[in-house]
């Protein structure tokens, strides 16, 4: 019988080997003085990882990429961007490294992927380290997301590296271990297709087919079905994010997968005072990405797509240019009804209920919480309790709840369902105050404030006693609130 120690890893290096104009094989930088500090434990074990392998001192070498099975090719990935607008021909990873794939339970494949590990081609002036704060900022929020039932990328690890880095003041080291379903972006797609090799684009559409879509090589156009199938998946993601009020801050081309994932947590945030103009990160000065921009700036990254994958939509390239269109037409109609749905799922009603009754319903609610300022997801738990006849907890929320009174009376003819908005509409998510508390803990080296707050983010719809704070909205003196990337 293998001890811990022993357990052999295996990574696949299909995209390494088969991408070498978009891979740069590179090594990650070894660390001072390795420290866990945060380990998933389900997730390793869904990846037939043994945890007490991963918390050995071998387990940690491979959880930061100093210490590979020898078979690995640890590559920096290459892909351009359209960041705030501006196209970037060259971005790629500038301090991360995909270490290669490893079969999940599921039968499926995940990419291991570093964040923090060292410099790369790609750093662009970056020191290509990453701090603690950040990661385990990743580590935190895409742990809730996935409670919450929304594609994310994983979180496997976050190691302390016992190296200062240098920010605005120093700072200790970090590694993050990430898992997703693929690390290809549309700014993969966009560098391909910068490169003026076809064939590279036609292979790398053909790579995500076979990862991602397999139903969509079975088509007449499997390119086009491809493209179709990212546009769906992505609606349904934004949509879910806009349920929850999350605010992702950082939209670029290069931060939306092919596989409908969330992916980068940097300055991220969940809105607490509904607000269609919320902003959180601290670069995102004119707004474009903020709460009510995400379906807009999602269908111009989905048009950015198109154009890479233009000349295999059609062979007339007018032809080609029509269908994308009208593709992307189809973007904001999906996206709505995934919406609509979930928004009357929120609420306690049947999707089958007559439109012209709850359209102009959902319509008004958002005008009454917008008007109000009320606190979005403190709302609609709250309003499961009104559901019940106890309303007083709902209306207080309001500085005038006359509106609220208006539009509740409407909301509750159609007799809500209060256990169903249960089960969708969380009473614990992490709230940025939290958040930070934990964060700036964690960086002090008490980890204790941060695995309090993943208990109750990580089992999320079930409202259980002593974790009222977690429930609560910021204290007044929190003030203004702004995220950073970390970089």
């Amino acid at each position: 019988m293998k001890t811990p120690a022993q357990q052999t890893v295996t990574f696949g290096g299909r995209f390494a080997r088969e991408f070498r104009e978009m891979a740069i094989p590179w090594r990650a930088e070894e660390a001072p003085d390795p420290q866990l500090l945060m380990l998933n434990e389900p997730l390793a074990i869904e990846l037939g990882l043994d945890p007490a392998f991963l918390r050995s001192s071998e387990g940690l070498l491979l959880l930061i990429g100093s210490q590979v099975p020898s078979d690995a090719t640890p590559v920096a990935q290459a892909y351009a961007g359209h960041q705030f607008g501006w196209y970037a021909p060259r971005l790629g990873d500038g301090r991360a490294l995909l270490l290669g794939e490893i079969a999940h339970a599921d039968g499926r494949l995940r990419d291991v992927h570093l964040k923090g590990s060292g410099r790369t081609p790609f750093a662009r002036g970056g020191d290509g380290w990453a701090v603690v704060g950040p990661m385990l900022r990743e580590y935190l929020v895409s742990e809730a997301m996935h409670a919450l039932g929304i594609p994310t990328t994983r979180s496997l690890a976050v190691v302390a590296t016992g190296r200062p880095v240098q920010r605005e003041t120093v700072l200790p080291g970090a590694v993050l271990t990430r898992i997703a379903s693929s690390h290809v972006r549309v700014g993969s797609f966009q560098y391909a297709r910068a490169t003026g090799d076809i064939g590279l684009v036609r292979r790398l559409a053909e790579y995500a087919i076979t990862r991602h879509y397999p139903a969509a090589g079975e088509t007449e156009n499997p390119y086009f079905a491809l493209f179709q199938s990212v546009l769906a998946a992505q609606a349904s993601l934004v949509a879910q994010w806009m349920l929850v009020g999350f605010v992702h801050g950082v939209m670029n081309t290069d931060n939306m997968t092919i596989s409908g994932e969330t992916i980068d947590y940097g300055p991220c945030a969940f809105m607490e005072a509904f607000d269609p103009a919320a902003v959180y990160s601290s670069i995102d000065e004119g707004g474009r990405y903020a709460y009510g921009n995400q379906p807009v700036v999602a269908e111009w990254n989905l048009a950015r797509l198109a154009e890479s994958l233009l000349p295999f939509l059609h062979d007339d390239q007018e032809k080609a240019v029509e269908l994308a269109v009208e593709s992307l037409g189809e973007f904001r109609r999906q996206y709505s009804a995934a919406w609509s749905e979930g928004m009357l799922a929120k609420l306690g009603l049947q999707d089958g209920l007559d439109g012209d009754v709850t359209s102009p319903l959902l319509d008004d609610l958002v005008a009454v919480l917008w008007t109000g300022r009320v606190d979005y997801t403190s709302f609609f738990r709250s309003l499961g309790k009104a559901a019940r006849g106890q309303a007083e907890p709902v209306r207080g929320l309001f500085p005038d709840p006359a509106a609220f009174d208006a539009w509740a009376e409407r909301w509750r003819a159609l007799s809500p369902d209060a256990d169903a908005m249960d089960r969708v509409n969380p009473v614990y998510i992490p709230r940025n105050h939290l958040v930070e508390e934990a964060l700036a803990a964690a960086t002090g080296g008490d980890l204790d404030p941060l695995h309090r707050l993943l208990v109750a983010v990580t089992n999320p719809y079930d409202e259980r006693p002593g974790l009222e704070r977690y429930a609560a909205g910021a204290p007044e003196d929190f003030g203004t609130y702004r995220t950073f990337c970390g970089t």
